[in-house]
């Protein structure tokens, strides 16, 4: 029973991290993705899953972006391989 209870204040919190990785995001794309970035962006909510992933690990090593490209890699440089999947799952085609 301890366990089952564990587990599931894990998934719970891990869910509350995933969902908190995309609220960085949001204050300049929108609660949806909806939005260009200070408008310069991709409208984010268009993207594939596979896009978003490949975006987010390129802005991460430094591959990828344009006139966002400095801006964007120190605010996904924390997320974790999870928090770049949940974001694409939240918001990709």
């Amino acid at each position: 029973m301890k366990k089952a209870i564990v587990l599931v204040a894990l998934l719970g919190l891990s869910s509350v991290a995933m969902a908190d990785a995309f609220q960085k995001c949001a204050g300049c794309h929108g609660a949806n993705g909806e939005k260009k970035a200070l408008g310069k962006s991709k409208i984010i909510k268009d993207m594939s899953k596979a896009d978003i992933v490949a975006a987010l690990h390129g802005y991460k090593d430094g591959t990828y972006g344009g006139p966002m490209k400095g801006l964007m890699k120190g605010q996904v440089a924390g997320l974790s391989d999870a928090d770049i999947t949940a974001i694409s799952e939240k918001i990709g085609k």
